[in-house]
Order: C-alpha cells, then structure tokens, then sequence
C-alpha cells in the first residue's frame, strides 16, 4: 500500500514537472516572438506598417509611442535596463543622443547595404528608413512663390514679423537648426533665431497645426516637413489654400532628413528587430512610405510619389552635411533655452 501510495506521488510530480516544463517553453516560444519597439514617430503614420510586418512574420510587435526627444530621453534614462528593442526616431537628432551613450548595437552591413551611405550613420548604428525634405508651406491666397525669398535668411527681413508658424519643440524642426549650425555655424545660426523672433512667430507644437494655420490663414508661411501638406490634400482636396515651398536658395532650409531606426544594444530581440528593418527597407515597405505617407524612399527602385519632386531637382543635395552632423541635439536645445526660444 505504501509503495503504491509513494508511486502516485511520484507520478503527480512527474507530471507537474513536465506540465511546468511545456508551459516554460512555450512562454519561452512566446516571448521569442515578440517585439519592442520605442516610436519617436506618429501612431497615424506608422501603426499600418507596423501591422502589416506582424501580418507577415508572425512577430506581435509592442509599440510605445511619444515624440522623438521624449522617447531618446527616456532610453537615456533607462540605460541597460530598457526593455525596448528597436529605437525608431522622427529624426537623427534622437537616434544621435541614444549613440552618443553607447546603447546602440552595430547594425550588420547586409542592412547598411540597402541604402546610399549617406542616408545611414557614419558609425554603422542606425539606418535611414524614409526621407523627408524641409520647406516652407505658404498660403495660396496671400501669396505667391514670386514673393517669398530664397533662403531662410530672408524670412529674418521685418515685413515678416507676425506672419510666420514654426515649431521649437518639434524634433525635425531642432534636427534642421543642427543642420544649420552645422552650415552656418553658432553666430550665423543664433541671428538668423533671433531675427525670426524679433518677427514675432506664432508657436505650434508640432507640423500639422502648422500646416492647418497656413491653410486657414492664420499665419502665412510655416517652416515644416514636405509630407504634412499631401495630408491635407488628399483629405480636403486641391483646394486647400497652402502649397509647399522647396527654396530655391539651397542651405539648412532645403536639407533631405531621415527617418531611423537603430538597434539596442541590450534588446532581448535582436533578429525580430533586425526583421523589422529589412521589413521597412524592403521594396512594399519602401512603397508604403511613398504612396501612403508621401516621404522620399531611401532604397532604389521604389517610385515616389508624382505630386513630389526627384531627389535629383532638389537643391538639397547640394548641402553638404553627413547625417551625423544632425546628432548634436543637445547643442541646438541649449540654444533654445539661451535665447529663451524653449523654457
């Protein structure tokens, strides 16, 4: 009687122990097909991307979302102990910062050689993802482009005062005054700020109120990323009283900036965050960003769209400026709060 008393114990064990073993791989299984992924970009823009790589590979992917100097400060708060896997900026301002700390891992050239060298950083550590070029979006029923000025300079004229948008906080607009620091350098770049606020700028949060005050005329010109204004056209239609403005001028007004993305370097899941990068860099990936969000493909061969220019007409690429230069983010905010632009 004992022994068989003894001998059901042992097979109850036995199968708690196996049971635990089955529910421990199968978390394992589960975990392994997981991905995180810290968003410095909109939820509108890149939720359906993000979805449709799930769809593909099977990868449940968490996405924080909040902006692009938000989600760096936060990566740089939580160290080697963030949970996050992949860092996906607005801008390379942010994706600068989290390298400049070390918590970016080397991506492997078979990710790097998907794009020119200079839409990558010089370091290996991020990757552009889609392109976006700076301009002025004006309204169409004050002005023309016969009446706006060649370059950035000119908006510092006084006949401007109260009648520009822009947004300090945003993190394209900080990546494009890196840009112009790295042009003009300090002094040209800290007269060209203030001249804009002895004009007296409307402030916004971010581009698309920007873009939907040129429209309605609350502001006439605002400095923003090309794409906001297809928005706003694909959903309102040709109507809608803006237009964008590429300067003919050249300079920091003019820059083509990136999108990116870059690994960290504790991520639990490093090959799902690697999947997700050739995901975006692949050709339907690519063709999301041109037809959908209206950005400048960074791979060859995907066809943008035919409301934009090439990247060939733009003057941009003739600024001579590494991506690396837009990095130094903390400099540009530092001049923010100098010059009492930022808090």
């Amino acid at each position: 009687m004992q022994r068989k008393r003894t001998l059901i114990i042992i097979s109850l064990i036995t199968a708690l122990l196996l049971a635990a073993c089955q529910s421990g791989e199968a978390a394992d299984a589960e975990d392994a097909n997981k991905l995180i992924v810290y968003s410095g970009r909109s939820q509108s823009l890149v939720q359906p991307i993000i979805d449709q790589f799930s769809e593909a590979t099977g990868i449940e992917v968490d996405v924080r979302y909040g902006g692009t100097a938000e989600m760096a400060a936060t990566l740089l708060e939580e160290g080697e102990n963030s949970p996050a896997d992949l860092f996906y900026a607005q801008d390379p301002g942010g994706l600068g910062a989290v390298e400049a700390a070390g918590l970016l891992a080397p991506l492997p050239d078979a990710i790097l050689g998907k794009v020119p060298a200079r839409f990558a950083a010089d370091s290996g550590n991020w990757v552009g993802i889609s392109g976006r070029a700076r301009v002025v979006v004006y309204n169409t029923e004050t002005l023309t482009e016969a009446d706006l000025p060649d370059d950035l300079w000119g908006f510092t004229q006084p006949e401007w005062k109260g009648r520009i948008g822009w947004a300090p906080t945003n993190g394209s607009f900080q990546a494009m005054v890196t840009g112009m620091r790295a042009i003009w350098g300090q002094e040209r770049t800290q007269a060209w700020l203030q001249g804009i606020q002895a004009n007296e700028p409307v402030v916004y949060q971010k581009n698309t109120p920007i873009v939907a005050a040129v429209g309605a005329g609350e502001v006439e010109v605002g400095f923003v990323n090309h794409y906001y204004l297809h928005r706003f056209l694909a959903e309102e239609g040709e109507n809608f009283s803006a237009r964008n403005y590429f300067l003919p001028g050249g300079g920091p007004g003019s820059l083509i900036m990136v999108s990116g993305a870059g690994i960290l370097q504790t991520a639990a899941h490093p090959e799902n965050a690697q999947r997700f990068i050739e995901f975006l860099l692949s050709v339907p990936g690519q063709q999301y960003f041109a037809a959908q969000t209206f950005e400048y493909p960074v791979v060859a061969g995907v066809k943008i769209s035919a409301l934009l220019p090439s990247l060939a007409d733009l003057n941009a690429q003739a600024v001579d400026i590494s991506l690396s230069d837009l990095s130094d983010l903390e400099g540009t905010v530092t001049m923010f709060s100098e010059l009492g632009i930022l808090p």
